[in-house]
């Protein structure tokens, strides 16, 4: 979700976590879908499988995973809403993009 409202505000972004699924969560395409924001093309990326020295700014979404490897400009300490209410990542998608918002401003 975080890529995509990046993308959507005109950043160049890009995802990868530490546990990526197989594809994005059913439930992160609808509630981005919502907002008008299409990120069903969007594949998961492990961080291993990521260049991270070319990249600006690094942010964790938090999810009680750590990286020690990774010099993170910020932590939003999101809860991981995987495998809970569409409430929840409703709730997530709005402050993840409240968090985009900030560094556009």
């Amino acid at each position: 979700m975080a890529e995509g409202w990046a993308k959507y505000h005109g950043l160049e972004a890009q995802s990868a976590g530490t546990h990526p699924g197989q594809s994005v969560a059913k439930k992160a395409i609808e509630v981005m879908a919502e907002k008008g924001i299409d990120i069903s093309n969007q594949v998961p990326t492990n961080i291993n499988d990521v260049d991270t020295e070319s990249f600006d700014l690094i942010f964790s979404m938090g999810c009680g995973v750590s990286c020690p490897n990774l010099k993170f400009n910020d932590d939003w300490k999101l809860d991981d809403p995987y495998g809970g209410v569409l409430e929840k990542y409703q709730e997530i998608r709005d402050e993840i993009e409240s968090n985009v918002r900030h560094l556009v401003e």
